[in-house]
């Protein structure tokens, strides 16, 4: 048997196990799985940035809060107002004063109402997140086992052929193998092509003088763009 012919033989085994993984891969037990572990996954980067928010609102109730009590001792100013009231200086000073402060006042409720309604929104999102995740947190153990027990079974026919790979992957050389394991960690297949003419049947690349004369040894050769092995 020639090396195409083994390498041929190997890759037709190796198809066979492609197939499985893209059983595998496609079943709906996996996409199941995969899409409640992403889920909690990103849940808990949501929980991390609430949390971060969570932090910024208390800050703002702090700086909130500190500005109140700036303004309240700032009314302290008008306690004796009527004393002061006598000298049309000083009254016409305050009722500056007083106009500021108001402006002050009503900005200040306009931030309080703005940060009320954020710390709404916050908690609102918050008991959503907390209950959807309490739900998909009972879900992916049920999951989890489904898609375990379907690959287990998928495993055993990947096995087997494995198996075969590994008796057939004895009878090539060792270099050609090791090219062709590269290449499908690449995810390229097929591997090994027949030549149609004298270009590369998978991307249309001609051959050179010196493949051409290689080929027609019976020799297995690189395509120079694809790098798939070419035979004739």
């Amino acid at each position: 048997m020639s090396q195409v012919e083994k390498l041929l033989k190997y890759q037709e085994a190796d198809s066979r196990l492609i197939k499985v993984e893209q059983k595998l891969n496609s079943s709906d037990e996996r996409k199941k799985y995969i899409q409640a572990r992403s889920y909690l996954t990103k849940a808990s980067e949501k929980l991390d940035q609430i949390e971060a928010k969570a932090q910024e609102l208390r800050a703002n109730i702090d700086r909130l809060n500190a500005r109140y009590a700036e303004l309240a001792e700032t009314l302290k100013d008008f306690d004796h107002l009527d004393e002061l009231a006598e000298e049309s200086n000083a009254l016409s000073f305050y009722k500056r004063s007083a106009q500021s402060l108001l402006e002050d006042f009503k900005a200040l409720k306009n931030e309080l109402n703005n940060l009320i309604s954020n710390i709404k929104d916050q908690v609102e999102e918050y008991q959503n997140l907390k209950k959807n995740v309490i739900a998909a947190q009972k879900e992916y153990p049920k999951l989890q086992a489904a898609f375990k027990k379907y690959k287990d079974t998928v495993q055993v026919e990947a096995e087997a052929i494995a198996k075969d790979l590994k008796e057939l992957a004895k009878d090539i050389d060792d270099d050609v193998l090791k090219k062709y394991q590269a290449k499908r960690s690449e995810r390229v297949f097929p591997i090994l092509c027949q030549l149609k003419g004298d270009v590369c049947p998978m991307c249309g690349t001609s051959l050179s003088i010196a493949e051409k004369e290689n080929a027609a040894s019976g020799k297995v050769i690189e395509c120079e763009n694809c790098h798939r092995f070419l035979y004739r």
